[in-house]
């Protein structure tokens, strides 16, 4: 709690957008997109997919090579066309129409379930589904908070990405899930990098283990 509370009085509390304000289809789809690139090309990857493809169903229905062309500044275009065609192609027979809303009306862990048993999703972009859609109480655990909470030792060193998401979701409380995510991305981001992290300026220092914040500047 010391380090959400110094995050939150550096970067803020950010709040989630209201229920209903988000497509859980487009989050779902934008997370797929963000695997294995950065931000700036996940992006640009959305824009040029609904640019290309005004609606979920022409998605569905479009050649594959017309998707991967559409997506392919997001990287493993092949890879990511297929999986979406896929879940477009899961929700249309689960739920009648291009649209996860139902997921609103299930248990928490029912709904996880059924997100991980979709290809290509695993227990980050079930958990960011659930989180920035529907607000639900899950913590997605990403490169960033990975990093991070190790170096601050609330992950034992070697702990996995999977396991990550239980133990987090376990030390903070669940109402501060969005905020501590998105501070702890933005940390990691601005000060905490994976190579040259700028600990010397870093207002976490003095409650920081990390042997290589020594090396920090």
């Amino acid at each position: 709690m010391r380090v959400a509370k110094l995050l939150e009085e550096h970067y803020n509390t950010p709040r989630p957008a209201p229920p209903g304000r988000v497509d859980p289809l487009e989050v779902l789809v934008l997370t797929i997109l963000s695997q294995n690139t950065n931000d700036l090309n996940r992006d640009r990857a959305m824009a040029r997919l609904m640019n290309r493809f005004p609606t979920w169903d022409d998605v569905a229905r479009s050649n594959r090579r017309s998707l991967e062309a559409a997506i392919r500044v997001g990287g493993l275009a092949r890879q990511k066309s297929e999986r979406i065609k896929e879940i477009l192609r899961w929700v249309k027979s689960t739920f009648g129409e291009y649209s996860l809303a139902e997921l609103e009306n299930m248990p928490t862990d029912r709904a996880h379930e059924m997100l991980m048993n979709l290809k290509g999703v695993g227990p980050k972009t079930a958990a960011i589904v659930l989180l920035f859609a529907f607000g639900r109480p899950v913590f997605p655990v990403d490169t960033h908070i990975h990093r991070v909470t190790t170096r601050l030792g609330l992950l034992d060193k070697g702990t996995s990405a999977a396991a990550a998401h239980e133990i987090l979701g376990n030390l903070f409380p669940p109402e501060n899930f969005y905020s501590i995510h998105m501070n702890i991305i933005g940390h990691g981001r601005e000060v905490c990098h994976a190579r040259n992290p700028h600990c010397g300026g870093c207002f976490l220092a003095e409650i920081c283990p990390w042997p290589g914040k020594n090396d920090g500047k």
